[in-house]
Parts: C-alpha cells; structure tokens; sequence
C-alpha cells in the first residue's frame, strides 16, 4: 500500500490550531493519533504520514472543512540500484 504525507497547514492564530485539533476530534478521523505538529516553532501546520490505498483515501481521511487547503504526497523510498539508474537516465 503506498505511503503519503499529508500537510494541512493553518493561521498563526492560537484560535486556530485549536480549531483544526477541535475539526479532526469532531469528524471522528483516528488519523490525528499519528499527526505532527510545528506549532511550537511558528511553523502552523500538521503532517502525517500513512498508509492509503490512493490519494482519494488519503483526502478522505481529511475532515472536508480541511481538504482544501491539504496537500497530499506520495512517498517512495528509492534502492541505491534506482538512484544509480535514475542518475544514469
């Protein structure tokens, strides 16, 4: 199953880290177990990295009043034998 990192950032207000905390308790999505924040170093947006079947998954994971601005990413890790051949190409 391919990996993602999801990002959703969000204002510096106080107010609002809370309210992304408050939307993902009230949605019911387990995914906020596994979130990383960067609040405390002015950083205001959360990430996660999980397993999904597709990036369709992934935003639905998403409570909808944060999808717009999420950003999903699909991860892969690379052999060295890959990276020789993607250098070579």
């Amino acid at each position: 199953m391919p990996t993602y990192l999801v990002e959703i950032p969000h204002s510096e207000k106080v107010s609002e880290c809370k309210k992304v905390i408050n939307v993902f308790l009230t949605s019911g999505s387990h995914i906020i177990s596994h979130a990383h924040w960067g609040c405390k170093d002015g950083i205001h947006k959360m990430w996660f990295i999980y397993d999904f079947e597709n990036k369709e998954s992934a935003l639905r994971a998403i409570p909808p009043l944060m999808r717009p601005d999420a950003q999903i990413i699909e991860l892969v890790k690379f052999r060295v034998e890959d990276v020789h051949l993607y250098a070579e190409e």
